[in-house]
């Protein structure tokens, strides 16, 4: 899939130029000479600007890997494997807003009417994520920089655990983690300063959000070192055949000691912090707008998380009105399986009946397994594109499955090494209800999540910086998208099946109602979860987790349905606009095969193929 114009095509390019201005020459024709030699001019700009935005964002990726040396080792890049990000001062905030405003400047320099195909695309995602992360130093995201939803002290985990990106192959691998350790604990100093700082500034986290994040980090503070998720890699010492006995000896030592001497204390440290000065200073209240400035702050989430022009009053109003029409199509799914209560209590029948549930965490996994075969034999009807890369069904590892999602994803390793990882909680067995099986794993694997990062991935010739970069609107809306697709792979014939992608799709329709209420309208925690409860059948242990993840972080659950209706609205579009000509397998490909894209971006690329179609 040759997308960019590489250096190979610019010689050819240059090439044919030199050919036709030498061809126009012998002509002897003076007017054809001029307008040979101003085509060959304006080629000649159009390479050179190409070049321009090639190489700067080439340099801009090369570049931002030093500022972010955990991101770095997971997109596969290897040179700060023994690194760990700056701490957070006022210094490094400085410094980074410098290194943005100076790749503005340059971009602002290229004249984009020059530019096409995947050099224009790469301009206009390249400028405007500079101008949205720019503005963003001017609100104080960072004084609350860990929630039980995610940071430094769960990815740093997944990277010691052994099973992540971090590579454990040699004794100079090992060495990179135990160095990245001590970085990691002058990290962690710097959480503290800075929320201490949020403290005084009123820029705090609600007291349930607190409360659920200091388990996440007491979970690493123990006596047993080998009980540690950090001693995995000192296990896994033993079968290593890169490694000579005497080195293992050494190395075994060395890491334990810095388990316990430089990882685990600062676990301590933070938990302590946590669970005494910050909580007793946590606040009541759950929404962004309850802060300094929230306002602006939440509206600013709501660009960044749908790339769209919205208010939390349409969006409010949207979710309002799928959240009825969903219920609507529940009402014929009870009606279709003969169920002679109301709504509620079919309800109730969905969250208690054992014919819904599994009975091992095991048989969980089993499950998804089985349905990834039957699903992946379906997808020719729809794609042309497939990823390389396969993925497998885990379950979330205990030290974070009580604060974790229902399910996630995980990306394959950039190099092959690793498949992707399709992850399933298994904590709570009346959370993962048969009639998900079809919808969950469309969504998250294949062709939803699986498919389009890992597709991302793999386009060799995608700029780094698209290659491994992302929105969450798209891939959101993407996966929900392709949750859409099951009737017309075969799937949701059982009623139940089709119960569960409308379970599914309602929890989405919710998230839109439940964000702005909380996040602009005022609604307390309470409300948001007795509304959730009331239009569907989830388990309360996860409407509640639902509830505390919409206001850890907030604005995000509203990628998903407005990312959804762009992409069909998107379709729909080109089937209108084509009529016969309109097949839906390219038309998914021109969707997955550029990467993630802001939605306005994403339109004009559409509209643009759908000119090329008609012709």
């Amino acid at each position: 899939m040759k997308i960019r114009i590489k250096p190979m095509a610019i010689k050819q390019a240059l090439i044919a130029m030199s050919v036709s201005i030498a061809l126009a020459g012998c002509a002897g024709n003076s007017t054809n000479n001029s307008t040979g030699n101003q085509v060959a001019a304006e080629k000649m700009t159009q390479l050179a600007e190409s070049k321009k935005i090639q190489e700067l964002t080439e340099n801009y990726f090369n570049e931002s890997m030093a500022f972010n040396p955990i991101y770095s080792t997971f997109v596969g890049e290897t040179k700060y494997n023994d690194q760990f990000d700056e701490p957070l001062t006022e210094a490094v905030f400085a410094k980074r807003l410098a290194f943005e405003k100076k790749y503005l400047a340059s971009v602002n320099t290229i004249d984009s009417s020059k530019l096409s195909g995947q050099d224009l695309l790469s301009y206009e995602v390249f400028k405007r994520d500079l101008e949205v992360g720019i503005r963003e130093f001017g609100l104080p995201e960072h004084l609350m920089p860990i929630s039980q939803f995610g940071g430094v002290h769960s990815y740093f985990a997944m990277l010691g655990s052994g099973s992540s990106a971090q590579p454990f192959n040699t004794a100079q691998d090992y060495r990179n983690f135990m160095k990245r350790s001590v970085g990691f604990s002058a990290y962690m100093d710097s959480v503290i300063t800075t929320m201490q700082e949020g403290i005084k500034k009123g820029v705090v986290h609600p007291k349930p959000i607190i409360e659920k994040l200091i388990p996440q980090l007491s979970a690493h503070v123990v006596d047993d070192v080998s009980k540690s998720v950090f001693y995995g890699p000192v296990a896994a010492l033993e079968d290593n055949e890169n490694i000579s006995e005497d080195e293992k000896a050494k190395l075994k030592s060395e890491y334990i000691a810095v388990i316990k001497q430089v990882i685990i204390p600062a676990y301590a440290k933070v938990a302590k912090f946590v669970a005494g000065e910050y909580l007793q200073n946590g606040r009541d209240t759950v929404g962004l707008s309850a802060l300094p400035n929230g306002k602006k702050w939440y509206e600013y989430r709501i660009e960044t998380n749908t790339t769209l022009p919205l208010t939390a009053e349409e969006i409010h109003e949207f979710g309002k009105q799928e959240v009825a029409r969903i219920l609507s199509e529940m009402i014929k799914v009870k009606e279709t399986v003969g169920f002679e209560g109301d709504l509620p209590a079919f309800f109730e029948f969905l969250r208690t009946d054992d014919q819904f549930y599994f009975d091992s965490k095991q048989g969980i996994i089993d499950g998804y397994t089985e349905v990834k075969e039957k699903i992946n034999e379906r997808l020719p009807l729809l794609f042309e594109v497939f990823p390389k890369a396969d993925y497998v069904v885990k379950p979330v590892e205990a030290y974070r499955e009580a604060s974790e999602a229902g399910a996630s994803y995980m990306p394959p390793a950039p190099d092959g090494s690793r498949p992707g990882i399709f992850y399933i909680n298994t904590r709570d067995l009346k959370g993962q209800p048969k009639f998900s099986l079809e919808t969950l794993s469309i969504h998250e694997a294949a062709p939803g999540h699986h498919f389009q990062i890992a597709i991302q991935q793999e386009v060799e010739s995608l700029p780094k910086f698209r290659k491994f970069g992302g929105y969450t609107v798209f891939a959101e809306g993407w996966a929900l998208y392709a949750e859409s697709l099951g009737k017309e792979l075969g799937l949701f014939t059982d009623p139940y099946m089709w119960y569960g992608r409308l379970s599914d799709e309602q929890l989405r329709a919710m998230r839109l109602v439940v964000d702005t209420g909380l996040h602009a309208f005022g609604w307390t925690r309470e409300e948001a979860i007795a509304y959730m409860l009331a239009n569907s059948s989830m388990a309360k242990s996860d409407v509640v987790a639902e509830v505390e993840r919409y206001i850890s972080i907030g604005g995000q659950a509203l990628a998903y349905k407005i990312g959804q209706r762009h992409i069909r609205m998107l379709r729909n579009k080109a089937s209108a606009a084509l009529g016969d000509k309109f097949d839906v397998r390219k038309f998914h490909t021109q969707v997955l095969i550029d990467g993630a894209l802001p939605m306005p971006i994403l339109e004009a690329k559409i509209d643009r193929w759908i000119e090329s179609q008609k012709s």
